[in-house]
């Protein structure tokens, strides 16, 4: 009884064990249930570095902003305001009274009245001028009120003419360099002397007084530094630049370039960068002559400078469009690594807001999106911390409103496509997961689910980081995800390149473990969904019969073969994937339909032609064949079987071996073992024994092992030498696979019936049992290296091969005794 057991124990592995060891986890994974792997979809290169696409559902150009445009420098505003808040300000209750020298209008009203209209305007500032009227100031009184001290008439004019020639004044810049110094200057400047008021008003404390007085020559003092460095080095550069930009000579542009940079420096060291030059407007509009000279290198000279001294509103747009210009070309990619100019667009995209600034973020992403296709640009990008911008950014766009939301997505395109090239360095993996940017494209998926050019960048981007266990991980943790990539799924079936990646990403998560598989299979509508675009893919290059009314939709424009194949390989690979799982795998097994897509690809499609997805789909079949229980794989197991002869017999050794696994988990059946022998399948069988593949191997044991259960079936192996073979297989591959040895020795048992048929010769038994005996010793442990399989290589020692090996030796040594 305990031999008839032993011979009648079928390839395919029990599920329920009494003790699971590491090897017999491995053991049952290798045999039946096994992760599908594919290659993720390629992703083309825009050679043109176009804002949007060939593909893009913006083709229109009127409904999109433009890639092409012409700037001059007519283009630019000749004076930068200050940029704008986007707040309009409430006007002030009163008109502060600002003192300006030499103004007929600020100097104190006589108490006669005001200067007779009559003589005009001209005139009234002629007499006050006269350099007669221009007298010496008597000296002043503390705590003297001026009203008391000063006669209404010529002296109130004399004490204000004397207000330029004080020592303690100097002339107001034209721009306040910090914010909060324009009001001190002014109040500074209304002390005509030490305890006299021009406003009528009670005089400050003498301390209060003399700190001023301080601040006034502090300020005086870094007023006249600016004054010294803008003659002396700043003005001569200017006059230098526009006399270049008159000249037409061909070494002007690279002198132009030369005084740029230098210029730059200057103004770096100074302090005046930003809006801290009192003279910004002259160097700014000398920078935006300079546009016309239509040269790359040169604009982007301008482009940088320009940026560091904080141009707005309209001229922040076009410089940044001029960057993007020059952008578009990969020439210019060399000028971009030389410069500040990666930093100055991120620190755009950190300030402006979409609301205010929204054509100019658009256009510094779209120049990010050109220069992240260079991998040199690519690692500096990263170093700049454009991941952590890029984050922030998507914050930004998915808070905007109504009128601002057409401008965010239309940058969020540009965004997505720049992470999606990010994604291929591998320093962005990393970085990817703790700048949380998976959860943020799930929310931007969430926000913009219509949007078909915004998910397919994204579908990109996941495609690319799930493949690497990191980035899978964080996305699997997002709650969610899988109901939303499943919804876009089916919004967007139509859209190829979406799908394909969508079902690529789905593959990597279920390729980890159980938990994804589960909540992927539980989510609503998830294998109508999976199945819907099974039978769409399908059936997407058949004809329309005619005379046969459809009820579809007006089909989606033509997609050729291979887009096909490739949709297909990847839905494959998620329901082989899904079906692992204990409580997912009955369920798939039963489902009708699933099982008759699988089978009707098999039937449609050839080898030759889509190789892959015959192995794929022969690979799904094999893990839910494991299952018994309402199975359509064994309801179906004579069609399945007949069908795997068209992969038995191609050339593709993937293939082979695909349809060989499946044969070993359906000739558990008398019907299907009859098949294999009427079509001479054993043949093939004993054949793969040969191949160098320890897998090839394996497959085949398994199928010889279940052929072995039949007597008569015996006599066929025997006669195409398997008992040879399999002791040529045990040598080969045993210290190296003692899952496959163990299959082996099995094999052999059953095939001389434990023993009781004596099937191998004299000489082929005295080899098998010097080879059992060595194995059998634990010294051949010692053959392995790899400290860190130790444990494992001896457990499957243990339990895989010794106790086969101990009762095939026992047999084989009463055969020779009997002998």
């Amino acid at each position: 009884m305990e031999t008839k057991q032993e011979i009648c124990s079928p390839f395919l592995p029990r599920r329920n064990s009494v003790r699971k060891t590491c090897a017999e986890i491995v053991s049952e994974a290798r045999q039946s249930l096994r992760v599908q792997s594919t290659q993720r979809p390629f992703t083309p290169r825009d050679e043109q570095r176009h804002l949007f696409g060939g593909n893009s559902v913006r083709a229109d150009r009127d409904t999109r902003p433009p890639s092409t445009f012409s700037l001059c420098g007519k283009s630019f505003d000749a004076t930068d305001s200050r940029p704008g808040s986007g707040t309009r300000l409430s006007p002030l209750n009163h008109k502060p009274k600002l003192p300006v020298p030499c103004s007929a209008e600020n100097f104190p009203k006589s108490r006669s009245g005001p200067v007779d209209t009559r003589m005009g305007l001209a005139q009234a500032r002629t007499r006050l001028l006269k350099p007669g009227l221009l007298t010496t100031l008597p000296p002043s009184q503390p705590h003297t009120d001026v009203k008391k001290k000063l006669n209404p008439g010529s002296k109130q004019r004399q004490l204000s003419n004397n207000l330029p020639s004080s020592p303690e004044h100097s002339t107001l810049p034209s721009a306040p360099r910090k914010p909060g110094l324009h009001k001190t200057l002014t109040e500074s400047s209304k002390l005509i002397q030490p305890g006299v008021d021009s406003g009528g008003k009670p005089a400050e404390s003498r301390a209060e007084q003399k700190e001023l007085g301080s601040k006034d020559n502090t300020t005086g003092t870094k007023e006249d530094a600016e004054s010294l460095t803008w003659k002396n080095v700043i003005a001569p550069v200017l006059q230098r630049l526009e006399s270049l930009a008159a000249d037409g000579s061909e070494d002007s542009v690279d002198r132009l370039c030369d005084l740029c940079a230098d210029l730059h420096h200057t103004l770096a060291d100074a302090d005046m960068l930003g809006r801290r030059c009192n003279e910004r407007s002259k160097i700014l509009r000398t920078l935006f002559r300079l546009v016309d000279h239509n040269s790359s290198q040169l604009n982007l000279h301008i482009a940088e400078l320009c940026l560091a001294m904080s141009v707005s509103g309209n001229n922040q747009l076009n410089i940044c469009k001029l960057i993007f210009q020059s952008s578009r070309s990969e020439a210019n990619d060399i000028f971009f690594q030389k410069n500040s100019l990666i930093e100055l667009l991120l620190g755009v995209l950190n300030t402006e807001e979409v609301c205010v600034s929204g054509e100019a973020l658009l256009y510094c992403v779209g120049t990010l999106k050109f220069l992240s296709g260079n991998p040199k640009i690519l690692k500096l990008l990263l170093d700049k911390n454009c991941i952590g911008v890029a984050q922030r950014l998507i914050q930004k766009l998915c808070a905007v409103e109504d009128a601002s939301i057409k401008m965010a997505a239309h940058i969020l395109v540009q965004l997505t496509a720049t992470l999606r090239n990010l994604a291929d360095h591998p320093e962005s993996r990393r970085l990817f997961v703790s700048f949380s940017i998976p959860p943020a494209l799930c929310q931007v998926l969430h926000h913009y689910c219509e949007d078909e050019d915004i998910c397919t960048n994204i579908s990109r981007v996941f495609s690319k980081v799930s493949s690497y266990c990191e980035c899978c991980l964080a996305l699997a943790r997002i709650p969610h995800c899988y109901q939303l990539f499943l919804d876009l799924l089916s919004k967007h079936h139509q859209k190829q390149d979406l799908v394909v990646r969508f079902l690529f990403t789905l593959g990597n998560l279920t390729a980890k473990g159980d938990e994804p598989r589960l909540q992927l299979f539980q989510c609503t509508g998830c294998m109508d969904t999976l199945l819907q675009l099974y039978s769409s893919y399908q059936r997407k290059d058949e004809p329309q019969q005619e005379g046969r009314p459809s009820s579809r939709k007006p089909p989606a424009p033509p997609i050729n073969a291979q887009e096909t194949d490739d949709v297909l390989v990847k839905l494959v690979r998620v329901l082989a994937n899904m079906c692992i799982h204990p409580a997912v795998g009955p369920c798939l097994a039963s489902n009708t339909i699933c099982i008759q897509l699988l089978m009707e690809t098999l039937e449609l499609r050839s080898v030759h032609e889509s190789e892959e997805l015959l192995v794929n789909v022969a690979a799904a079949i094999n893990n839910l064949s494991f299952y018994q229980e309402n199975s359509q794989i064994r309801h179906n197991r004579l069609a399945i079987a007949k069908l795997m002869m068209k992969l038995l017999l191609s050339s593709s050794m993937d293939a082979m071996l695909e349809a060989t696994r499946v044969y070993g988990n359906l000739s558990l059946h008398q019907d299907v073992r009859d098949f294999i022998i009427q079509n001479r399948v054993h043949t093939f069988a004993v054949t793969l024994l040969d191949s160098k593949r320890a897998e090839m191997c394996f497959s085949a044991c398994g199928v010889l092992t279940n052929l072995a259960l039949d007597p008569p079936k015996r006599v066929s192996l025997t006669l195409e030498g398997a008992s040879a073979k399999l002791v040529d297989c045990l040598r080969d591959f045993g210290p190296a696979d003692w899952q496959l040895a163990g299959l082996a020795c099995q094999a052999i048992w059953n095939l001389t019936c434990g023993g009781s048929v004596k099937l191998l010769d004299p000489q082929e038994r005295e080899t098998m049992l010097q080879i059992l005996t060595t194995y059998s010793d634990e010294e051949v442990l010692k053959w392995t290296q790899n400290e860190d399989t130790k444990d494992i290589y001896r457990a499957c020692w243990e339990s895989e091969f010794l106790p086969a090996a101990q009762k095939l030796t026992k047999a084989l040594k009463s055969q020779n005794l009997t002998a």
